[in-house]
């Protein structure tokens, strides 16, 4: 399948923190899509008044739910829901209903929900209050904000009265709750008492498990209501029931001896976790600061034993700005179905409001593991209701009748495939010119429409706003029908029609521009490629840095290599920088090759080089791409361009040898840093100046520029893939994708490709398409994390998937796309220079030389 269509249709795999204020949709009790066998009831009056009839603005049968009998005041009748899967509650609508025998409502009313269908749990307001509003009259609907939201599967209705009969119709309100977090366990909060500030107290209140020993488990509580806590944790966002109730919060010595706190998460299944996100408060004026560490360790199934390598993450501490943040740990896609997790204090207190998970499902169901002996957290059902009893020997020969025709059915399916396949690869072999202009590149693949899935409109809450634009649906981002491509065809018709007129447009062809829509015609002028006439590289650490026109390696292969063989036995093996499917990347010592390049005489010192070595399982399509890499970064030549020094390729294994910097990436060189200042001066504090910064971005835009004169499309620019030498000098190179350290940074398609996708131009997301223009977009987000001394991811507040949503906005181009914020430090008319990069139409962004000349003022200011 089609690349990019994976990466729409795993988008939910990676699902973390719901934010209440979006997720808002009827989870389907009037409009049918949670079943009649699905709402149960203790009891019910009439067959005509049984719990099916409780959907809210319906009058099948008798019109409602009515108990069965007069209710008193100690009865517990329920209306109870199975939602078939976790989900986070938000909202709770109720109504009643006008029959012949009168008018029956219920003012009022309690919820009680359950995670298994075992332990049930009343929910409880912020004030510890369990009873809810109810119904004034017996036909408007009466809306119940959930504050806090609840995460659960099965949800009861309790209706409060006195010696009356009552009658009840329900929506329910939420989104699934993909993060798949079903308890989490840590000690108890701490109360925060300081000389001339009030008591802030710490404590999770509105946490569902259990407390004792001054722990608590079970449950889940403030670290997933989806209420971010501010900068300063005296201040609540919208609920101000006392100093510090949004966080979470420890001091420093009450833990034990080892300094740290320890939590344990688990979850509804194993999956494969690429991040934490922790939100975690930094006034380092008042004591309090994020993390200094954390050492996590996982538990790979529920009766299994932690894991006993764990994965370390060590923060860079602040001490400039007071600003809370999300922190962001890489979990390495380490698979568990429960996590622990200790965090080092790094000054006298220690304070989360979220934390958050992103992780591939593995779809493999497990009953939640016990973390601990003393865990008192709630089990989940393993049975699955719907699966089917086991055959006995009498239905054998039917069994083994039905399976023979399945396999049948699918090798006739797997030649269908293939046939298409094979036609359009002979249909698109027609011939093309080639002009010598800018490179452009479309991903795509017979029959495939790559297209960004916006959710249908939920059905208005009863009392909410009336839709004003019917013609635009907002992108809801955890809907779960935005996995489905076919019905953006419907909501999107430029992209389907486009689709429809390239659907055998084969590996890298454009689209033939005489077919486009206007809207896709944006671009027209730009020239357009078959597969035959691109040559992409594919990376043996797994990344593609180059997309370059056929006729350019044609110009740049002429020289023969054999001449820069460099003596293997030279090279000495060091740490190992990265790794991809086909091979990896080290670090070495070279003895002698100062002389060997010219450029110091014989017995000079060892000199640190990257060396990029083909494993001995490569294919060979990875060798001929290795060997075409040689052949092409031998002929680059530009002072901010990686150079290709040596090579090693007479025998196995092949090894190509590049610069190595000694100042790293530009990623970590800056997150270690803070700006000039008197006060980085007089503690010796590693800084850099807006100087500094501004070099800095003119040598990539100078690099960038160099690479685009010769229609490279570089693919993957960020400051991670940029690296520096002792005097600053930066040099572009691709050793990004292929470090665990950044993994976060890429979205990954189940062992298929991984995608920067937070640096990537959202016609490079929906519609596959690699330009000069989509590396300008990047150059863009780069200056950014420069500019932000890479403090942060950028979206860092959003979701992979919310990240993919946001591109459909781009596109509709209505004015709702979220942009990257203007970094405090960054001069204004710098980021409107960013803001030209990430315009929509690709037209209107400015070209490298253009951003060469625009930055050069500013060095020289």
């Amino acid at each position: 399948m089609h690349l990019f269509l994976l990466l729409i249709l795993h988008a939910a795999a990676a699902v973390a923190q719901v934010d209440p204020a979006h997720c808002r949709y009827a989870l389907g009790m009037e409009d049918g899509r949670i079943k009649d066998n699905d709402i149960t009831a203790s009891s019910q009056w009439h067959e005509t008044t049984g719990p099916q009839y409780a959907r809210l603005n319906r009058d099948d049968g008798d019109g409602a739910w009515c108990p069965g009998g007069q209710l008193e005041a100690s009865d517990s009748q329920f209306l109870q829901v199975d939602l078939r899967r976790l989900t986070f509650l938000t909202v709770v609508a109720t109504q009643g209903r006008y029959a012949r025998n009168g008018i029956e409502f219920a003012r009022a009313y309690s919820l009680n929900y359950s995670r298994d269908g075992v332990v049930w749990k009343s929910w409880r307001n912020r004030l510890g209050s369990t009873v809810m509003e109810g119904n004034n009259n017996a036909y408007a609907p009466v809306i119940n904000d959930l504050h806090p939201p609840v995460v659960t599967r099965w949800v009861r209705l309790i209706p409060l009265t006195e010696l009356s009969t009552v009658c009840m119709r329900m929506e329910l309100y939420g989104c699934p709750w993909e993060d798949g977090l079903i308890w989490y366990s840590a000690p108890e909060g701490q109360p925060m008492a300081q000389p001339g500030f009030p008591t802030a107290i710490l404590n999770d209140s509105t946490y569902d498990g259990t407390h004792q020993k001054r722990k608590l488990s079970g449950g889940l509580g403030q670290l997933t209501d989806g209420v971010v806590g501010l900068d300063d944790f005296l201040l609540t966002r919208q609920y101000p029931e006392w100093p510090g109730y949004d966080y979470l919060g420890w001091k420093n010595g009450s833990m034990g001896v080892d300094q740290s706190v320890e939590m344990d998460f688990v979850f509804d299944r194993q999956r494969n976790f690429t991040s934490m996100k922790v939100h975690s408060n930094n006034m380092f004026s008042r004591g309090v600061k994020i993390f200094s560490s954390v050492s996590c360790r996982f538990k790979p199934r529920p009766l299994a034993s932690w894991e006993a390598e764990p994965v370390v993450f060590h923060t860079v501490l602040d001490d400039r700005n007071p600003s809370a943040r999300y922190v962001t740990v890489p979990l390495e896609r380490r698979a568990a179905v429960a996590i622990r997790c200790r965090f080092a204090f790094a000054d006298s207190w220690m304070m989360f409001s979220e934390v958050s998970f992103q992780s591939e499902d593995t779809s493999t169901s497990v009953t939640p593991p016990s973390v601990s002996d003393s865990s008192t957290a709630p089990s989940v059902a393993a049975a699955d209701p719907s699966a089917s009893a086991v055959p006995n020997d009498s239905n054998a020969p039917v069994l083994i009748g039905c399976l023979v025709t399945i396999i049948l059915l699918l090798v006739i399916i797997i030649f269908l495939i293939l046939w298409c396949q094979y036609v359009c690869k002979v249909l698109e072999k027609a011939p093309r010119r080639i002009p010598g202009e800018e490179m452009t590149v479309r991903l795509s693949s017979c029959s495939d429409t790559i297209i960004l899935q916006t959710p249908p409109v939920p059905p208005r809450i009863p009392g909410g706003p009336v839709q004003s634009d019917p013609h635009y649906e907002r992108v809801f981002l955890l809907d779960p029908q935005y996995q489905n491509p076919e019905t953006l065809r419907n909501k999107l018709p430029e992209l389907s029609q486009s689709a429809e007129a390239s659907a055998c447009g084969g590996g890298y062809a454009e689209p033939d521009v005489t077919q486009c829509t206007p809207h896709q015609c944006f671009h027209s002028n730009a020239p357009h490629y078959a597969e035959t006439d691109v040559v992409r590289l594919q990376g043996v650490t797994g990344s593609n840095m180059y997309a370059v026109p056929a006729l350019t390696v044609d110009s740049l292969t002429r020289k023969d290599i054999s001449a820069s063989e460099f003596p293997r036995q030279r090279l000495i093996f060091g740490e190992k920088l990265g790794e991809g499917q086909f091979g990896e990347v080290h670090l070495c010592e070279a003895q002698g090759l100062a002389a060997f390049l010219g450029e110091e005489e014989e017995g000079g010192p060892t000199t640190l080089v990257a060396v990029k070595q083909l494993r001995a399982d490569a294919t060979s399509q990875a060798r001929n791409d290795f060997l075409k890499e040689i052949k092409i970064m031998s002929r680059l030549n530009h002072a901010n361009i990686i150079r290709l020094l040596c090579v090693c390729v007479t025998s196995d294994p092949l090894c190509m040898v590049t610069e190595y910097m000694e100042n790293g990436d530009l990623n970590m060189f800056l997150s270690q840093r803070e700006m000039e200042s008197t006060l980085t001066h007089a503690n010796n504090i590693p800084s850099v100046s807006l100087a500094d910064l501004l070099h800095m971005s003119v040598q990539i835009s100078s690099g960038m520029r160099y690479l685009a004169s010769l229609n490279f499309v570089h693919r993957d620019l960020a400051t991670r893939n940029c690296l520096l030498d002792r005097r600053l000098t930066i040099k572009i190179a691709d050793f990004g994708m292929s470090r665990n350290l950044y993994s976060s940074d890429y979205y990954r398609i189940q062992g298929r490709a991984v995608l920067p996708i937070r640096w990537m131009a959202w016609e490079s997301i929906l519609l596959g398409k690699f330009t000069t223009s989509s590396d300008v977009w990047a150059f863009g987000v780069t200056l950014w994390e420069i500019f932000t001394l890479c403090k942060e991811q950028p979206y860092s507040l959003l979701t992979d998937q919310q990240v993919i949503a946001n591109t459909g906005e781009f596109f509709r181009n209505q004015g709702r796309q979220v942009f990257l914020y203007a970094p405090p430090l960054c001069p204004p008319s710098l980021f409107e220079l960013m803001m030209r990069c990430w315009r929509r139409d690709i037209p209107d962004r400015p070209s490298f030389e253009g951003l060469y000349q625009a930055l050069r003022p500013h060095v020289n200011q």
